[in-house]
């Protein structure tokens, strides 16, 4: 005769396995995105495309999981899953091969990031995702007990991983120090699963009394409408996340900080939904989630709060955390019988990474803007209102009556619409519009022509990355953050006459920079995106009209400078933009290694660290002392209205000590050495300390 409760080395066996595989399920996420997003240009893209094959592998795990289940020798399910756990092991440690880079230009990489997540940490996450489902199902075969709170328990393990991240781990640790020790941290899990597997393979299941069969063995299987719903609002939720996650990424910092933040708060949702039924209650979250679709609904102008990323931040955390409380909450009233948890975590599984799909590789390649999230918004409403309506103990069911179900439903319809209209707004007026894996890029037209201040705009996602004006007076003018009063501007304006340079530009933006090409001079650029290229040649005129020789490389700027010879460069400028920050990946010292390289003695390297985010002068300062240099940091402000053909900016430029090559530039302060500060490497980076 069997106990009907666990024994307490038995329960902490179980938890203490489901707890430290979560653990390091969502720890290896930022660790492999941080150490692979420099290969790819540093784009919040990369985030998308790891997030996609994270949920991929996920819904394999929970589908072996179970297939391992419903497979009737208990003692082959073990032998079986400790193959995988040790095959696991064997690829260890999770560091990616180099091979994997890509040679040169790619406008859709994402194919490439898939494989080398495969091939570095495929079977590990493998093993890692199967474990939660699969070792509840152990646990309600053989004790009486709640397997839906180890899930709840599995959830903070994950959490607590992704929190401690960018505050304990990315500021102390080397990336590579990182996967070695996740690499020691899975070991340890290997044996403690493998033990557990062996234990529950050999002990008797729980014999259930006869009362206590009807609840736990007796349920009816649930039908393909609940089957739907839990892949519906699962998929909802998973949109929702990497609409929010993209949008900051995109447009603050590809950071792990902000890849973090949204991951968080949705699996916060399934800790509080999975824990307990009383902590969701519909009268308190539905009222909740209009205001949340509302805000997310007119996402720019809700979320666009000028140099204020903490509220940015806030607002976008705070609408994603009402709506995936919907999502979810909904989702576990509608579980089954612990007799078809795997199944139910499976189809939740397919929903999350058909989400993951549908953002991640679908949208790039089938809409020319971002289309996918306003689709997840408007599914969302109408998910949650057939749900609310479908239940027969609703308080609508019960007595308001049909007017208010009329209402909601006419509710729910003029907030389709008004999504549309916001997200037609997006494309409307426009003179291009284009997307890639790189982003969504859209060409402008502000102002009449004949008026001198008209002018014509690339932006990435929402932030400018260049305009030229339209104005005969002033069409082939260097503008804006180029203009002649900027730092780059002065230097590039007070150089010798009659000497030609050679100058490289890493990040072409509209090629306003060619603008100061003279007779002679050759400027090579790099540019990774070729929509780019495309947009700079048939919608501005910067490098058709500039009177240098112009050369364009397609490809990341760093790998490509890596792979070539020293250019011997009079000037280099730096003016790499992700969003409204700048990649990590090309302010390392390792880069200005390599930068120093291509150019001559003498030479000027140029760093634009225009943003409203981040103060990138100590990462300038450690970066140029490494090596001897010099950085000087040129802040220009506008002094009136009248300058409109200059903005805000701030430049550095990094000479020989004693170079007499900045004498007579305006605005030039020496950038002071921060205390403590560590220098940034392709092993090391962080963006604490450096928020503004």
């Amino acid at each position: 005769m069997n106990n009907s409760r666990a024994n307490p080395w038995e329960a902490w066996l179980y938890a203490a396995t489901i707890f430290l595989s979560s653990f390091l399920l969502f720890q290896v996420q930022p660790i492999i995105a941080k150490m692979i997003l420099p290969w790819f240009g540093g784009s919040s893209a990369v985030w998308s495309t790891c997030m996609v094959f994270f949920q991929i592998a996920l819904l394999l795990g929970y589908l072996y999981a179970h297939w391992l289940h419903d497979m009737p020798n208990r003692r082959l399910q073990a032998i079986v899953h400790i193959l995988l756990l040790g095959f696991a092991v064997l690829v260890l440690p999770i560091i990616p091969n180099p091979s994997w880079k890509p040679a040169g230009t790619d406008g859709s990489p994402s194919l490439r990031i898939l494989g080398l997540l495969a091939v570095t940490i495929g079977l590990p996450y493998l093993a890692l995702s199967s474990t939660s489902p699969l070792l509840q199902s152990w646990y309600s075969r053989r004790n009486k007990g709640i397997p839906y709170r180890l899930f709840a328990l599995s959830n903070v393990a994950s959490m607590l991983a992704l929190l401690s991240y960018p505050v304990l781990v990315e500021p102390n640790l080397s990336t590579r120090f990182q996967a070695q020790a996740w690499s020691t941290g899975y070991v340890i899990f290997a044996l403690a699963c493998a033990l557990t597997a062996w234990h529950a393979s050999s002990a008797p299941a729980f014999a259930l009394t006869e009362a206590a069969a009807p609840a736990e063995t007796a349920g009816a299987a649930p039908d393909w409408t609940t089957r739907l719903l839990w892949l519906g609002l699962s998929a909802c939720g998973s949109i929702l996340l990497l609409g929010v996650t993209t949008f900051l990424t995109q447009d603050l910092a590809s950071i792990p900080f902000l890849w973090i933040v949204p991951l968080s708060v949705y699996l916060l949702t399934f800790i509080i939904c999975f824990d307990s039924p009383r902590w969701y209650r519909r009268g308190v979250f539905y009222p909740l989630l209009g205001v949340g679709l509302a805000m997310l609904g007119g996402f720019q102008r809700a979320l666009n709060i000028p140099d204020r990323m903490t509220i940015t931040i806030s607002i976008a955390a705070v609408s994603l955390f009402v709506c995936c409380m919907v999502c979810h909450g909904e989702m576990v009233r509608l579980k089954p019988p612990p007799r078809y948890l795997t199944g139910f975590y499976l189809m939740v599984s397919a929903g999350g990474a058909g989400g993951g799909l549908f953002v991640g590789l679908l949208a790039p390649n089938l809409f020319n803007a971002n289309y996918e999230f306003p689709v997840g918004l408007c599914v969302t409403a109408i998910l949650a209102t057939y749900v609310l309506l479908r239940n027969p103990e609703s308080w609508l069911r019960r007595g308001v009556g049909e007017a208010a179900g009329i209402a909601i439903i006419l509710a729910v319809v003029a907030y389709v619409s008004y999504v549309g209209t916001k997200t037609y707004d997006t494309v409307r007026g426009y003179r291009a519009v284009a997307r890639n894996f790189y982003g969504l890029l859209r060409v402008i037209d502000v102002g009449r022509p004949p008026e001198d201040d008209a002018y014509r705009e690339l932006l990435h996602g929402r932030i400018d990355h260049g305009i030229q004006m339209l104005s005969p007076k002033y069409h082939r003018s260097p503008v804006e953050y180029f203009c002649p009063a900027s730092g780059i501007g002065q230097a590039m304006t007070h150089r010798p006459a009659g000497v030609p340079w050679r100058i490289g530009i890493v990040g072409l933006g509209t090629g306003t920079l060619a603008a100061y090409g003279r007779p002679d001079d050759t400027i090579r650029i790099y540019e990774i995106n070729p929509l780019v290229l495309q947009l700079a040649h048939s919608q501005f005129s910067y490098l058709d009209d500039s009177p240098a020789k112009i050369d364009v490389a397609l490809g990341d700027g760093r790998l490509s400078l890596e792979s070539e010879p020293s250019q011997q460069f009079d000037m280099l400028v730096i003016d790499v933009f992700s969003g409204d920050s700048v990649p990590v990946h090309v302010l390392t010292v390792e880069a200005f290694r390599t930068y120093f390289r291509h150019l001559k003695p003498g030479g000027i390297l140029s760093v634009n660290i225009t943003n409203r985010y981040l103060n990138l002068e100590p990462v300038m300062e450690t970066a140029s002392r490494a090596y001897g240099k010099e950085a000087v940091v040129f802040d220009y402000e506008a002094k009136s209205s009248a300058e409109f053909l200059c903005t805000a900016s701030s430049w550095v430029l990094i000479v020989d000590k004693n170079s007499p090559v900045l004498n007579g530039l305006e605005g030039q302060r020496l950038i002071t050495e921060r205390a403590g500060f560590r220098t940034w490497t392709d092993d090391y980076s962080t963006m604490f300390g450096i928020l503004r």
